[in-house]
């Protein structure tokens, strides 16, 4: 097998389909399962994906914190250029009206001078020049007219969308790691048919030299059997180069040594499946689905801005000497925030995104079809290759029987030494034919599990 067909296998992802069976994970072997783990811990991508599913859940506490009251402590210095004061007239009135007061207190008619002696207080600054000021604030929304809370289930789908995609990313991910090391496996199967060859080959080198020996054989039957052992040495090294390939994929898919790898030993056995059951909505589906929910919350977000707004507003000084006149020592309010016309801006905020959410249905149609379709050749392609495991496995039995009586005839000198390398030859393909066959048959049922949704690892 050449090198650009174990590539081309490798590249190779299955189709989505919608069949369930038992799961995978209990055929798979532990050092297997661990590279898939290293795998996806390594995976750039899947490491992006959390990040923005963790995001999203931090949009939602975001969009909770709006119902949270809001505190602010304030601190300023002012200096004026000068105290704020009431006009000379105001003062002169306020001075004559502090004169009744007292003449009146005293039983003084409001004709008399006013007596000398009686301290009069000058009139208060309405600011003094010096101001300095320290306060608290409290901002409450009890009411967001549904936007956030619309805002919460929008980000909440998002996430669980992300989740999702986080969850399809991965099992790509398995599938490749699986794939590459099923090939390997099939690499080190096709080592054993070679090693296998090459005992038949030497077998016959022997007998060969020693019928030249005797004169029972002339010397090309023994230069053809040293071409045969060439062009096996030419396979050997061509099937070393794919396991050094094979290894490399390997380690850039899982950040596993090479020095472990080299050190596995995969076997490729055929994996049976248990009963069909009820099928599970793949995680691409389950993506857009929430995706598609996420857009119709933030479309009902935008049209919540014309919703009335209901908030509390709360202030105190803690320095009431440097308070104004007019200021409040502390004020508690209640307010409400009604956006009546806004240039039609959050209707078409609103439309759009409801465009965008009847994009995800289409792209969830489109799917569950293309899994419906995908569905039956998947079951086609398994059973197709079962079907060639018993029919390689006939081949097989046949070819071996073939160099068995060749191999006979030509010890009886009832056939030549052509004979036997090419019965040879076929019992080689045969075992090639039977490790591809047990492979692809592998890889049926990864891609059947795959497309149901039930690929567990």
């Amino acid at each position: 097998m050449q090198i650009h067909k174990f590539i081309k296998i490798l590249l190779v992802i299955p189709i989505v389909s919608f069949v369930s069976l038992s799961g995978l994970s209990q055929e798979l072997d532990p050092y297997l399962q661990e590279l898939i783990s290293k795998g996806i811990n390594k995976s750039q991508t899947v490491k992006i994906n959390s990040i923005e599913e963790e995001q999203a859940v931090l949009d939602q506490r975001l969009a909770r914190s709006t119902f949270i009251p809001k505190v602010t402590l304030n601190g300023s210095f002012t200096r004026l250029d000068d105290d704020i004061t009431f006009d000379q007239e105001t003062q002169d009135l306020l001075m004559a009206t502090q004169k009744l007061l007292i003449k009146e207190a005293a039983g003084l008619p409001f004709n008399m001078p006013f007596p000398d002696g009686i301290p009069l207080r000058e009139s208060p600054n309405l600011q003094d020049k010096n101001i300095l000021r320290s306060s608290v604030d409290v901002d409450w929304i009890l009411f967001s007219g549904m936007e956030a809370t619309n805002a919460i289930k929008a980000s909440k789908h998002k996430a669980s969308s992300l989740n999702y995609l986080g969850m399809a990313e991965k099992d790509k991910i398995a599938i490749q790691i699986i794939t590459a090391y099923d090939q390997l496996a099939l690499v080190y199967a096709s080592e054993k048919v070679l090693t296998t060859s090459e005992d038949y080959l030497r077998e016959q080198e022997l007998f060969v030299r020693k019928a030249i020996e005797r004169g029972l054989a002339t010397p090309i039957g023994r230069k053809k059997i040293e071409l045969a052992q060439q062009q096996l040495e030419g396979k050997k090294l061509e099937f070393q180069n794919n396991k050094t390939l094979l290894i490399e994929h390997l380690n850039q898919l899982t950040g596993e040594s090479r020095e472990r790898l080299q050190m596995m030993a995969p076997k490729l056995q055929m994996i049976g499946i248990g009963a069909v059951v009820e099928t599970e909505k793949r995680n691409e589906v389950k993506a857009l689905e929430e995706a598609e929910q996420a857009t119709l919350y933030k479309a009902k977000m935008q049209k919540s801005n014309f919703i009335p707004k209901v908030a509390v507003k709360g202030h105190y000084e803690f320095i009431e000497e440097n308070l104004s006149l007019l200021d409040p020592k502390w004020y508690v309010g209640v307010g409400i925030k009604w956006n009546v016309f806004d240039g039609n801006q959050s209707r078409l905020k609103a439309k759009k995104t409801e465009l965008e959410s009847l994009k995800y249905r289409e792209r969830i149609e489109e799917a569950e079809e293309m899994i419906a379709l995908s569905v039956v050749k998947a079951e086609m392609n398994y059973s197709a290759k079962v079907q060639s495991v018993k029919i390689v496995e006939k081949e097989i039995e046949l070819a071996q029987d073939t160099y068995d009586m060749v191999n006979q005839q030509y010890k009886s000198n009832l056939a030549s030494i052509n004979d036997v390398l090419d019965a040879l030859t076929e019992l080689e393909k045969s075992n090639f034919k039977y490790q591809e066959a047990v492979f692809n048959q592998r890889r049926a049922i990864t891609e059947l599990l795959h497309a149901n949704g039930t690929l567990n690892y």
